[in-house]
């Protein structure tokens, strides 16, 4: 058992993290208020310096210069300018920056730009591509050559409009610069462990960082048939927090409601979980103590109880509709490995008891099942719990039957 410190307050919630940069930072800074961490890469990135395609790229607009270049990442252009310096090319591809029109997507790339000792024109408020690109069509792209810096891959878990594609159908002559491209993981095994424990709640919450984590975590869901899962645990029990509104896209337009900070850093990203999770918690009022039941613990008055996955499961099913009470059948069914002995729930049962440390919390209903022995006063639980006519819109839903087969 532990007492919650004032400063710990992400103490017992287990937080999931898709980053494949920075992820060791990013996960200190939610050890530091006591949050419990899975960390699964999401994406791998192709290295730049062996990507011929980008060479040949490069070489092409040295030859053939543009008249205006769109910075859309700042690690996408620092590793383009490294890799044009592995290359032999780096001055030549500077000088040809150096004479044309750039645009930074937002302050990174404006300051990759500037590190190059280059200078952009201009760069949006929003850090958003369609407000580039707004600004482009407005100004007219007719006739003109745009040298475009891609930031991934586009999939059908990414449904932004193609910017290439915009510009090209304005009559702009475009040339994509694939800076890097992603690429799922070489080690499926962490990534489907985190899948796992978003549908089965042992997560409270799952980060994101990019688009392509999002797609790639989807793709992956629906390789190993658990999409419609994921999909259901996403609108409920675990909140995605999204570091911007560029990341959260591919979410949203299938019906997930996603939470982020007011701007899009991962210090930020932090915090925001720091104060999301903690006013999202479920309480439970029983037998004179407060409960609140999270993704590998159940918090009883203030002090985390860790519990093992069998009394755990049962938690969750006696809590997912608290003073309701639970056949002894349904907590078989929950219960890890399953089997057909109730015998197996009555000990579950006496090990929960025993782990909360308030064993009248559990009631035992005779020849029926178990309950929470509800106080007489309101319990409070505040995830979020949309139906599937939040997605019932033409586009989400056409989207949902594309995705699930449904």
């Amino acid at each position: 058992m532990t007492t919650i410190d004032a400063g710990a307050c992400l103490a017992g919630f287990t937080v999931g993290i898709t980053a494949a940069r920075r992820a060791d930072e990013f996960a200190t800074l939610l050890v530091r208020r006591g949050a419990g961490v899975v960390s699964a890469p999401a994406i791998r990135i192709i290295p730049l310096a062996d990507d011929t395609e980008l060479e040949r790229v490069t070489r092409l607009l040295v030859e053939d210069p543009p008249q205006i270049a769109v910075a859309t990442t700042g690690i996408g252009f620092r590793g383009w300018m490294e890799a044009a310096e592995g290359w032999g090319i780096a001055e030549d591809l500077r000088g040809t920056l150096a004479s044309v029109r750039m645009l930074a997507r937002g302050p990174k790339a404006k300051g990759a730009i500037r590190a190059a000792e280059l200078r952009e024109e201009w760069s949006p408020a929003s850090e958003s591509s369609a407000e580039v690109l707004d600004h482009l069509l407005a100004e007219g792209v007719e006739g003109v050559r745009i040298a475009v810096q891609l930031h991934g891959a586009t999939t059908e878990w990414e449904p932004v409009p193609d910017f290439c594609e915009v510009l090209r159908c304005a009559g702009a002559d475009v040339v994509p610069v694939p800076v890097y491209r992603w690429i799922p993981p070489e080690d499926q095994g962490p990534m489907d462990n985190l899948i796992e424990a978003i549908v089965t709640g042992n997560l409270d919450c799952v980060t994101f960082t990019s688009a392509p984590a999002v797609a790639s975590l989807l793709m992956r869901a629906k390789e190993t048939g658990l999409i419609e899962g994921v999909l259901h645990a996403l609108r409920g029990r675990v909140l995605p927090a999204c570091v911007g509104p560029i990341t959260a896209a591919p979410l949203e337009e299938l019906g997930v409601p996603t939470t982020m900070p007011g701007r899009a850093r991962l210090g930020a990203l932090a915090r925001h979980v720091a104060e999301e999770l903690p006013r999202r918690a479920n309480r439970i009022y029983a037998a004179g103590h407060t409960i609140s039941v999270r993704g590998a613990c159940v918090v009883v008055d203030g002090s985390v109880r860790q519990l093992a996955p069998a009394p755990m499961a049962l938690m969750r099913s006696l809590a997912r509709q608290p003073g309701r009470v639970v056949s002894r059948e349904d907590l078989l069914a929950a219960l890890p490995g399953g089997g057909d002995d109730t015998h197996a729930v009555e000990t579950a049962i006496a090990r929960l008891r025993a782990g909360l440390g308030t064993p009248k919390a559990i009631q035992t209903v005779v020849k029926r099942g178990y309950r929470l022995a509800l106080d007489a006063v309101e319990c409070t639980d505040n995830y979020p719990r949309p139906e599937l006519s939040g997605i019932a819109t033409p586009v989400r839903a056409a989207r949902y039957a594309q995705i699930t087969g449904r």
